[in-house]
Parts: C-alpha cells; structure tokens; sequence
C-alpha cells in the first residue's frame, strides 16, 4: 500500500538527472500512500537520502528532493502499516555504513525475530519499521561476500512476508535491485534508462513498454541491462514478458478536473463503453461460463467496493438462473473456504488484482480444487495471474482511493456473465438474453444521463446535510449493494457514519437511531413490486421526523411522500449499479470538498491493500 519509484538513467539520455522525475512518479503514486515521502540517490561516491512525515509535494519542496543530482535514484510514499508516520520511519531506508538504501512495499513477518538477530552482532535501527531490517541484513552478507546481488538473494531468502523491494547501493552505482514477493512490481524499459515501480500508473510518461513481475522474481537493472531471476536463481528471459501498455498520460491525469475522484466519476460512460467493447470480443467468457456450467457450489469473494460489486452478482445471478451464488468477504477467507471443495467455482472480484485477502482467497480455493475466475482491471495483475480465466474490464487507471468508474465496470462485467451463465442454463431463452444484453449496451449512456441529471442536486444536497452525524442508506433486493457501496462513500470520502441496510430491517432495531432530519437515502429500483414495499418504508421513516431522500426513476413512486426526489434515467430494473450509483457518488464527493477534505486522499486509507 505504498508506492515505490526507481529509475537509473545513462547521463547523456537525462542530462538534469533523474529527480524530477522521480517526483512526478511519486505523485502519481499517492494514491497508494501519503503519510510521509523520502528519496535516495547516488552522488558521488554515496548515497543521499531526504526523507520526511508528509506528503509528497510539501515534503519535496521543503528537503530539495529535485535538487539531488543524481543519475540512479529510489523514491517511496508510505502508507503506515509498522511504526507510525515518522521522519525517521519514512523510507528510504539505510544500513549503519550508508552503502545499501531501500524502499519496501509489503509487510516483513519476521523482522523482529531478524531484529534481535543483527542488532546483538552490532547494528544500530533508526526507526520502528520491519523493513529497516533489509538493508542491515544485505550489509552483513555484503561483508562476507563482497557482491551486492549474491548479498541482497541472501537476504531476501532470510526475510518472511510480503514484499516489493527496490534498493540502490555505492558499490553498483548504476543499479537498483529489485524483488517481488505477493506486492505488485513492474520494470519499466527506456531508451538509455531503466524503472521499476509498483504501478504503472508511474511509469507511462517515461515508457508504455512494461514487464509485469512475478512472486520470487527478483535482480536488478541498470540504464542499458536487465537482469531477471525466478525464486529458485535461475535466469528468466525477460524479453518473453513485455507488453505494451495502451494508456496514455491523459488517462492518469487530473485532465482539468479539481480532483481525481470526480473526473474518473465523470469518466464511468467511458470506461463502461470500452468494458463492454473488451467483454465482447474476447472469450473470457463464453470459458467462465464453462466453468460455472461445470460447478458444484458457486462462491463470489472480494473487498470493499468490489465486495458490492460481487453481492450485485450474487443477487442477479439469483434472479436470473435461480442460481444460488455464496458472497464472501475476502478477509473471511479463512472461514468461508472451508466448504469449498473439488468442483466448486470461485469468482474473484478485484480492481487491482493484487488485493491481498482476495488473493489468499484465491490461493486457498484453489488448494480445495476449486476453478477461479477474476475480474480485474490490471492486466498481468496477482490474481488474473493464479485463475483459470480472468474478465478484464476496461476502466483505465484509477487514481482516487475511492473507487468509482472499477465498481460500475465492474458490475457491468458481472452483468454480462450472469446474462450468458442463465442462458447456459436454459432459465432464460435466447430471446430474453438478447433484450437484456442490448439494455446493458445502453449503460454507457445511462450513466452519463444519471451524472448529468444528479450532478447539480447532489452538490446542493451536500451543502445541507454535511453536518449530518449519521446517515441511512436504504434498498430492498437487486438495490441493495448499491446502498452500501453509496454508504461506503458516505463514510470513506465524507467522514460521516453512514449505514447500509435492507429497508425492511428498520424496525428490527436500525429505526431507534431516527430523529428529526436525519437523513435516509432510499435506493427505489425500477421494480414494481419493491416500489410498493419500499412506499412503507419511506411512510414510517418520514412519520418520526427522517429528512427521507429518494434516488428513482422518472415517474416512479409518484405517491411517495419523499422530501427530496433525485431522478435517475428509466431503465430496466436488474440496472440499479448504472442509474443510481452516480448520484450517490457525487454527493459523498461534494460532503468532502463542503467539508474542506482531500476526496483523492481519505485518511487512513490507501488504493491498493496490499496486506492482510
């Protein structure tokens, strides 16, 4: 959940050095971490590191970090997971004789134990973190050998754990080591100069030409070399593993827009276009669908937004096949896997791909023997990597640590595979599949309609309840994972308690909590039947004083005594994701900006959750 950033660069190709551009890696990786930034490069005959607690511009303005002259150069932003925000526990770190610097995304499960070991032969820590433990331990094999890539194997053998490790050293002035091990890592190839980073987001204004490393591949690269070895030291033709990546660098920036967030909100038509142009054309599939065909028991794991994303597929799937899909959360893995057996299906859902607990999940189904379908937005990602199929969708790279235009694409992936999966079955006849792939075909426009339509009421709505200490978030069947993905807005980008629940379950408990003008946000699908039942909700919200806020289609409920209606585009019903999220979306959005919050930077989280 940090970022790292290495470049080394022959000094006829980057006459002004590496710096800069350093920066503007780190920049663009921030969205992985932003509670301190540091950088170290070699100058001379040594290694200088600036680093600091804070984020990255301000801690880059105040140290220097594009004043350092340097031609081989590492940068990290952290996201703390050992030691607190710190100066001293900011990386890079260093070993006591300053000739080994390194930055670390990951988590090092034995660092205390390889603590104890070096600091009773001598060595002197300078922060709370595991990772300082790498950069002592490649110093003491270093003094034994005398050879910084047999030191650094050694040392990435004698570490436990979850690791991208990027190290430079005074001995090999023009290489930076590099090691992959459950963290995602990529080198970047350049004309007179070489990358690595834990995001292609970082490197596609240097090169669009990438190698998406795998777990135990670790060596180094210099300006003209790349040296690449598997887990077991044996080398690896790295020219087999290029791709070229088709982003470019308007894709990942803010494109005019104040915030990451609301451009890649107003960027979900476009990204819901290219999902369905890639669904369409590749047979990822017509082969999931085999698979499914093929289970005995189908399950749907994944995190957060994505979660929501799979609980929507487990409720279409449901309405569609009569199917019945298990959801759940990743991080319960260890629980849930139990009933997984040979012949079973697993349908990982993860923006990133590299979302730990959905991996383990991953790892642990298959072991049981089950067949793992992915749906992922990074190609060549962990778990695209480690299932029998992966469905890409399209979203293009998504900076805001809240996710937005991956759960719409997502949804619409899922959409897609739900439609096929009943149609395999015969619940559903050729005719019906059809007319409900030609509405999903409609969701690009949907979208922009619904953002169009809701973008100026969710900014004034905001302005009235971002005062609000608790809000509901209300829906009854296909529509609730739409309320909870719109709650986990409320609460990750607006800093207010927001709940989701089934609207049903009011007076179960939840109701107690109603007051005057609390606000309850109910999620009306276009749904006949959950209309009326929702009608009685609203009534017996409204009758103890909520501020009751519906999110509908035109001309639906028109007898709902609503305080504030936000109308969405007419659509089919199963496309609730399409039409309401929007509106939800941009009113957490505008609580954070109301509020004076950073929407692109919710404290306390990071975008990509690398760890367990």
């Amino acid at each position: 959940m940090c970022g790292i950033i290495g470049i080394t660069a022959m000094p006829h190709s980057l006459p002004r050095g590496v710096a800069s551009l350093i920066v503007k890696a780190l920049l663009r990786l921030e969205y992985r971490g932003y509670d301190s930034a540091g950088v170290a490069g070699i100058v001379g005959n040594a290694i200088v590191v600036r680093k600091a607690r804070g984020k990255i511009e301000e801690v880059s303005r105040r140290l220097g970090f594009k004043e350092i002259r340097s031609y081989c150069m590492i940068g990290h932003t952290r996201w703390a997971t050992h030691g607190i925000p710190s100066d001293n526990n900011a990386h890079p770190h260093t070993d006591c004789r300053n000739w080994f610097a390194v930055v670390h995304n990951g988590i090092l499960e034995n660092h205390a134990e390889l603590r104890r070991f070096l600091e009773e032969k001598g060595h002197v820590f300078r922060s709370d973190t595991d990772t300082e433990v790498l950069p002592h331990l490649v110093e003491d094999f270093f003094l034994k050998s005398e050879d910084v890539m047999e030191a650094f194997k050694k040392a990435i053998d004698a570490v436990r754990g979850s690791y991208a490790f990027a190290m430079i050293s005074v001995h090999e002035p023009d290489r930076i080591f590099y090691a992959k091990n459950k963290n995602p890592l990529v080198i970047g190839l350049g004309n007179g100069f070489n990358a690595v980073a834990s995001d292609i987001a970082a490197l596609i204004e240097l090169t669009r030409r990438i190698i998406v490393l795998r777990d135990g591949w670790h060596g180094y690269i210099s300006p003209r070399e790349i040296k690449l070895y598997n887990g077991r030291g044996e080398p690896v033709d790295w020219r087999k593993y290029v791709i070229t990546v088709e982003w470019s660098i308007e894709d990942a920036s803010k494109s005019g827009y104040p915030h990451y967030m609301l451009k890649e909100i107003m960027e979900q038509p476009v990204a819901l276009h290219n999902t369905l142009a890639g669904i369409k054309k590749d047979k990822a599939i017509d082969k999931a669908v085999d698979i499914l065909l093929d289970a005995e028991k189908i399950y749907v794991t994944a995190a957060g937004t994505s979660y929501h994303a799979g609980l929507y597929y487990a409720l279409l799937t449901s309405i569609l096949s009569g199917t019945l899909v298990h959801p759940f959360i990743a991080s319960e893995y260890e629980l849930y896997t139990k009933t997984i057996s040979e012949g079973d299906a697993v349908i990982a859902v993860s923006q990133s791909g590299e979302t730990m607990d959905t991996l383990n999940a991953v790892r642990e189904a298959k072991k049981r023997g089950a067949r793992v379908i992915a749906v992922s937005n990074i190609i060549e990602s962990s778990i695209p990597r480690e299932s029998n199929v992966t469905i890409y969708t399209r979203a293009g790279p998504e900076i805001g640590v809240a996710a937005t235009k991956t759960f719409t694409s997502q949804a619409l992936a899922l959409y897609w595979l739900s439609v096929h999966h009943a149609l395999a079955t015969g619940k559903i006849t050729r005719a019906e599949a059809s007319n409900l792939l030609r509405e999903a075909e409609k969701t690009p426009g949907l979208t922009r309609k619904a953002i169009e339509k809701t973008k100026p009421i969710a900014e004034r709505l905001a302005e009235k309840i971002s005062g609000a200490r608790s809000i509901y978030v209300l829906s009854r069947g296909i529509g609730v994972p739409v309320a909870m993905e719109g709650a986990l807005k409320v609460k990750e980008i607006g800093y207010i308690h927001a709940e989701a629940y089934p609207a049903g379950e009011s007076k179960h408990g939840p109701i107690a909590l109603v007051e005057e003008e609390f606000p309850v946000v109910f999620i009306v699908p276009n749904d006949p039947r959950l209309v009326d039942l929702l009608k009685g909700n609203i009534e017996e919200m409204k009758s103890r004083g909520a501020l009751t806020i519906g999110v509908l289609s035109t001309n639906t409920c028109s007898e709902c005594k609503l305080d504030i209606r936000i109308e969405t585009p007419t659509a089919n019903k199963l496309l609730v994701p399409f039409t309401h999220t929007p509106f939800m979306q941009l009113l957490s959005y505008y609580i954070a900006v109301n509020k004076g919050y950073d929407p692109d930077k919710p404290r306390n989280l990071a975008k990509t959750v690398t760890v367990e």
